[in-house]
């Protein structure tokens, strides 16, 4: 039996409101996206606490740019430590990415170049982040097209190092993992096997769509509207046999939204991952390499 508390639960989107406040019991928590309060009228923010009161939730940002090799904007962080006073979520998360440099925006989260220069800047931002709001974030991996440039270590080694060097914990986003790992070549299992998994506290899941590079190659683009395949349950059966800690399970989705039933029963097939995983950890002869 697994006696770990394990929760599965989904993305808060306007879209999917009345369904999820219809199926609350069979959801366990709500991940909400931060920077859509940052400036919201009071009565949002009302409303966002009555959710709150109403199930666990818990807030992900988007925009901080965590993994600069600049310093975070203090006014950033004081409009997430503003939320979070207000909202008190059970965890707040980021990504290890940026989002602008040399004072241009560039409208997306990118993965900077993988070095110990990134390490050290990401783990600066990370303690001025938990100074700022009071709690140390979660910190997601991000989907690349491409492989960074002027990098010189593995994605895993990378963000190893930041976790060590933050004493962060991650939220480990699995259709990332299976992105990266097919676009770049590498096994998606081998690389959540190189993650500490003591660090591993929260994880994403989501589907995406194969799209053809100018070289005539197919890349998986993670693009949150579609189901969640196959291999990302089994990279999260993966997770759940080696994380020694509760997991908290999110499913994402932006769009071309399904009925509600489909995303419960993703939500239910998530479950059902989990507890393979931790009956394949509580078998006393297996070896979890």
């Amino acid at each position: 039996m697994n006696n770990l508390t394990d929760r599965v639960g989904l993305g808060w989107r306007p879209d999917l409101a009345a369904g999820i406040l219809e199926h609350l019991d069979g959801i366990d928590l709500l991940e909400v996206i931060a920077d859509d309060f940052f400036c919201a009228p009071s009565r949002q923010i009302r409303a966002l606490k009555t959710l709150a009161a109403q199930i666990p939730v818990v807030l992900h940002g988007v925009s901080l740019g965590l993994a600069s090799s600049s310093p975070v904007v203090t006014e950033r962080l004081d409009r997430m430590a503003r939320l979070v006073e207000e909202v008190s979520p059970e965890f707040w998360s980021e990504h290890l990415a940026f989002v602008r440099a040399g004072g241009i925006e560039i409208g997306h989260l990118a993965a900077p170049p993988r070095c110990s220069a990134t390490v050290d800047a990401a783990a600066a931002n990370l303690h001025r982040a938990q100074a700022a709001v009071g709690a140390k974030p979660l910190v997601e991996n991000i989907a690349t097209l491409i492989d960074p440039p002027a990098s010189t270590l593995a994605e895993s080694d990378w963000i190893a190092g930041i976790l060590s060097s933050s004493n962060c914990g991650l939220l480990l986003d699995l259709h990332n993992v299976l992105a990266n790992g097919l676009n770049h070549g590498y096994d998606p299992c081998e690389f959540v096997r190189q993650i500490p998994p003591e660090r591993i506290a929260a994880i994403h899941i989501a589907g995406g769509k194969f799209i053809s590079a100018p070289d005539g190659t197919q890349r998986l683009l993670d693009d949150h509207l579609h189901d969640v395949p196959d291999p990302v349950f089994d990279l999260l059966e993966e997770t759940a046999a080696r994380a020694p800690g509760p997991l908290t399970v999110i499913l994402e989705r932006d769009g071309h939204y399904p009925s509600m039933d489909s995303l419960l029963a993703e939500i239910a097939q998530a479950r059902r991952a989990l507890a393979k995983g931790r009956e394949r950890r509580m078998r006393p002869a297996e070896v979890v390499a």
